[in-house]
């Protein structure tokens, strides 16, 4: 049975936390905030004007206005709490072509075994250890992107070639064999990373 890519990469409860990022994440994340602040601003308005039209219980376009503004309310306050309880880092990808490759750090190219506890099924991927958020996959190489701080990196950081780790995962238990690791080539770098966008984050009301 395929392994669900939701349960592989999911990610652990929110906490405080060093986040590696590709350079202009921060720039990304304060116009996402900028661009909210600009829609609310539209939104109210919208509100007002649709205030002015009369009957508040049949007043469709008050009513979607205020839930409207309720939902950015909602964005802002999650990416405001998603900032300030982690640190953000900036690593250039180009230093990744050239690091050394005696143990698995981010920017590596890596084949992993992945043997299931306890039913023994064996599974063989090939990552690429990325800054957070990254998700792409290349079907030309068969490689995928894993970032650094999703549950299956975060236990295989560290560890060398031909070494093995059980280890506690959110789809359960499992033993960790690094088969290899490698840098990646610049092409690679180029299919791979995409253009940075916004994180996604639970954007539900308490």
């Amino acid at each position: 049975m395929p392994i669900s890519r939701k349960v592989f990469f999911r990610i652990p409860d929110p906490q405080d936390t060093t986040i590696y990022v590709r350079p202009g994440y921060n720039r990304v994340l304060s116009e996402e905030f900028e661009a909210l602040k600009v829609k609310r601003v539209g939104l109210v308005q919208d509100k007002v004007e649709a205030h002015s039209q009369g009957d508040l219980r049949e007043n469709f376009g008050f009513k979607a206005a205020k839930e409207a503004i309720r939902a950015v309310d909602r964005k802002m306050t999650a990416l405001d709490r998603f900032v300030a309880r982690n640190t953000f880092i900036e690593v250039d990808p180009a230093t990744w072509l050239t690091k050394p490759t005696d143990t698995l750090q981010l920017g590596h190219v890596a084949v992993i075994e992945k043997q299931d506890l306890p039913s023994r099924r064996k599974n063989v991927f090939t990552f690429l250890v990325t800054t957070h958020g990254e998700t792409a996959s290349d079907p030309d190489s068969g490689i995928e992107c894993l970032p650094h701080d999703c549950p299956l990196a975060k236990v295989a950081l560290g560890m060398a070639v031909q070494e093995s780790r059980e280890v506690a995962l959110p789809a359960g238990e499992a033993i960790l064999t690094i088969l290899a690791i490698r840098n990646p080539t610049q092409a690679e770098l180029d299919r791979l990373l995409s253009e940075i966008k916004p994180p996604q984050i639970d954007d539900e009301a308490e």
